[in-house]
């Protein structure tokens, strides 16, 4: 299910029990998890018993990665997790996603174009271009590349830039030479 689709017409917690639905390990250890989910996003526990289709876009979320988590995954995929949110939620949900990486050594793989954010948290990165990888390394180092800072990131030796002036700025060097 892509993006943060939930079931909307099942519950929160119906929604996170069909991410066990697979596993053979007994009701002790799907509950054992649950209850993880839960103290992740403590949210998700206050509206377990509302229908997901009317719950916020930041709780969609929040169910959509703890039905993955259900299913004891090594590795998650987050497709724009950020995408619709306010600022403060998506800060809350990528601080429990980088550490229910440390603490639960569950591997994240994202898709994300607010850079500032991604290499904020993520440990390597790729930037890709028309489907190209043209650049990765160490987010450390890839937030502190002039090349990444100026064309992701808005900023330039000479201070804060738009997408805009960049664009600009480049297309009127190639002309001009």
């Amino acid at each position: 299910m892509e993006g943060r689709h939930c079931f909307e017409h099942l519950t929160i917690e119906e929604n996170l029990l069909t991410g066990a639905y697979t596993r053979r390990d007994g009701r002790a250890a799907v509950e054992a998890d649950l209850e993880m989910v839960y103290t992740y996003f403590p949210r998700l526990r206050e509206r377990r018993k509302s229908q997901a289709g009317y719950t916020s876009g930041g709780e969609q979320q929040m169910c959509a990665i703890g039905r993955a988590l259900m299913s004891r995954p090594e590795t998650v995929l987050l497709d724009e997790p950020s995408m619709g949110l306010a600022p403060q939620l998506v800060e809350e949900i990528f601080e429990i996603v980088k550490s229910l990486n440390q603490k639960e050594g569950v591997s994240f793989l994202l898709a994300e174009q607010n850079t500032n954010v991604a290499l904020r948290y993520a440990q390597y990165g790729f930037i890709l271009e028309s489907g190209r990888i043209v650049m990765d390394g160490p987010a450390a180092e890839l937030r502190e590349n002039p090349d990444v800072k100026e064309f992701y990131l808005g900023m330039s030796e000479e201070g804060r830039k738009s997408f805009r002036d960049v664009r600009s700025y480049r297309r009127r060097k190639r002309w001009l030479s």
